[in-house]
C-alpha cells in the first residue's frame, strides 16, 4: 500500500495560539489556518472563541471580528460582502464556499477554516490565483469575431440565444469548483479545471462569437478538457448555484458533433 505524507515544511504543527471570548454567553469556536511564510515556521492551527451575541451572522463577519479584535496579523481576501467578488473563497468545515455567504449558524459544532485545496498558500487565508488566471487567459474570455462591426449598431441577440448564456456569464471565478474537483488536485498543471471550462463554453454558447472552431481546437485536449470524470463535486459547491459539470458536457458534446 502507498503512503502518502506532506513534505517536512507543510505539516501542521500542533502548537497554536488561542483567543478566549471571556464573559460571552453564547460562543462559537473557529479553528482557522495560520501560515506566515516570512517566519519559516510550519503553519498552525489557531483556536477563536467568538461572542455570537456581539457579531454579525457570516463566517466573513466572525474573521472580521477576529482580525480586528484578536489577532491583527490575520489575514484573508474579501471585498464585496455580498456573494459578487468572489475574494472571500476558503474551505469551511471541509467545503468550499464563500465566507460572506455562508451562515456560522448554518456550520454545526467547532468551525474549522483552511485555505481552498490544492493551491498553495501565500499567507494564512490567501491562496496563489497565479496558475489559475493565466488558465483563465489561456482561453481567450472575450468576444472574438471576424466579420465587420454594424456599422453605428451592437452585435444584436435573439431573446433565445441570449437565454443561452444565463447560467454562465454569473461565475465568479472565485475557484471553489476547481478547487473541489479531485482531476483538478492531480492535473492542475495541464487540466483547465471546472471554473475555466465553464468560463469557456460561456463563449462557446455566444451567437456573437465567430471562432468556435478554434475555441474547440485549443480544448481538444487529453488534458486541458477531457480529465473530466463527473464528480460533480463543482456543481455541488457552486456559491452561485451554477453547473460546471454541464457545461463541460456541452463542450464534449460540441467537440463530438463537428467530427460527424
Amino acid at each position: 500500500m502507498a503512503t502518502f505524507t506532506l513534505p517536512k515544511g507543510s505539516k501542521v504543527s500542533k502548537q497554536g495560539q488561542s483567543y478566549k471570548a471571556d464573559g460571552a454567553a453564547r460562543i462559537k469556536r473557529f479553528t482557522v489556518y495560520r501560515y506566515d511564510p516570512d517566519s519559516g515556521a510550519n503553519p498552525r492551527y489557531d483556536s477563536f472563541e467568538i461572542d455570537l451575541d456581539n457579531c454579525g451572522p457570516m463566517v466573513l463577519d466572525a474573521l472580521i471580528k477576529m482580525k480586528g479584535e484578536q489577532d491583527p496579523t490575520l489575514t484573508f481576501r474579501r471585498s464585496c460582502r455580498e456573494g459578487i467578488c468572489g475574494s472571500c473563497s476558503m474551505n469551511m468545515n471541509g467545503r468550499n464556499g464563500l465566507a460572506c455567504t455562508t451562515a456560522i449558524e448554518d456550520l454545526k459544532g467547532d468551525i474549522r477554516i483552511t485555505p481552498l485545496p490544492s493551491m498553495s498558500v501565500i499567507k494564512d487565508l490567501v491562496p496563489d490565483f497565479t496558475h489559475f488566471y493565466a488558465q483563465y487567459a489561456s482561453i481567450s474570455p472575450w468576444l472574438q469575431t471576424v466579420s465587420p462591426t454594424p456599422s453605428g449598431k451592437e452585435r444584436l441577440q435573439s431573446p433565445a440565444q441570449r437565454e443561452k448564456l444565463d447560467g454562465l456569464y454569473e461565475c465568479i471565478l472565485c475557484a471553489c469548483c476547481s478547487t473541489s474537483c479531485p482531476s483538478y488536485w492531480w492535473n492542475s498543471d495541464k487540466f483547465l479545471g471546472p471554473a475555466i471550462l465553464l468560463q469557456a463554453y460561456r463563449w462557446l454558447a455566444d451567437s456573437r462569437d465567430e471562432m468556435t472552431g478554434e475555441r474547440l481546437d485549443e480544448l481538444e485536449d487529453p488534458f486541458r478538457l477531457y480529465r473530466c470524470h463527473t464528480i460533480m463535486n463543482c456543481s455541488n459547491v457552486c456559491p452561485k448555484g451554477l453547473s460546471p459539470a454541464r457545461a463541460i458536457a456541452e463542450i464534449k458534446k460540441m467537440q463530438v458533433e463537428r467530427h460527424l
